[in-house]
């Protein structure tokens, strides 16, 4: 409810060639440093998650606020914003699980904290006759000035990585190839580009961390290691939560998992 205060996090007590229609990433908007008391806002997109983290031992008192980001692009972004205009945070985490589209180089059961995140879903048609946003001409967001117009890609400064963003998960193994030759991706998620836009209007740093819970396009969840990806997800977060760092943003990143 919109009168409860924040929650402060408690767990422990209880076919163009890749990237063709993509052009440059726009530079992560980050000028706004926020007031060094300003909150940590820590978002896990649904209660699974936010569930498996506390099974794995939780983040600890003091990490910041936090808040579920809601399933699927479209609610994220609208959460994001809502929450970024509610508590001005000075730095947003996204925590939770995605699908490796690179089995070789992101592993199911390990995490990593992403790099680049793009979108695929709009613009016209779909799969390799796919035209996104620059080839039509049409930026998903056009900034006053000289600055950078966004299309279906932001980077993340101290990641690693291509993530992916769609509407749908990749539905078999066929897609998940389709969609990791067009991109160059290692992962797919539902949330991590919806947060990113949000964040980025907003000029508030982001940090996107994903445990690798399945190969994308494997549907029998039996095959699955959610908990797996949530355990490798938290002792991430913790190192990039707790690493010494900008005072509106993240640390470097660290390379040991």
């Amino acid at each position: 409810p919109e009168n409860q205060p924040p929650r402060e996090i408690q767990w422990n007590q209880t076919s163009p060639a890749p990237g063709a229609d993509l052009g440059p990433p726009a530079p992560y908007a980050a000028g706004m440093a926020k007031s060094p008391g300003s909150p940590t806002l820590i978002l896990i997109p649904t209660r699974l998650e936010a569930l498996g983290i506390e099974r794995a031992g939780g983040l600890g008192c003091g990490q910041g606020l936090l808040e579920l980001a809601g399933f699927g692009p479209v609610a994220s972004a609208a959460r994001c914003a809502q929450l970024i205009a509610r508590f001005a945070p000075r730095r947003v985490l996204l925590l939770g699980i995605a699908g490796t589209l690179d089995g070789d180089m992101l592993p199911v059961g390990t995490a990593q904290r992403m790099g680049e995140v793009l979108l695929d879903g709009v613009g016209a048609g779909e799969g390799p006759e796919r035209i996104g946003p620059k080839a039509m001409g049409l930026p998903q967001w056009q900034p006053d000035g000289d600055l950078t117009p966004i299309h279906d890609s932001l980077l993340l400064p101290g990641g690693q990585g291509r993530l992916l963003t769609v509407c749908a998960a990749s539905a078999s193994p066929a897609q998940a190839q389709d969609r990791r030759e067009r991109f160059a991706a290692k992962a797919e998620d539902m949330e991590g580009f919806a947060v990113a836009l949000a964040c980025s209007l907003a000029a508030t740093p982001l940090a996107i961390i994903r445990g690798i819970s399945n190969h994308a396009g494997e549907r029998d969840t039996s095959k699955w290691r959610v908990q797996d990806a949530l355990d490798a997800a938290r002792i991430l977060a913790l190192k990039t939560l707790e690493a010494p760092g900008e005072q509106a943003g993240f640390g470097p990143p660290d390379d040991s998992p």
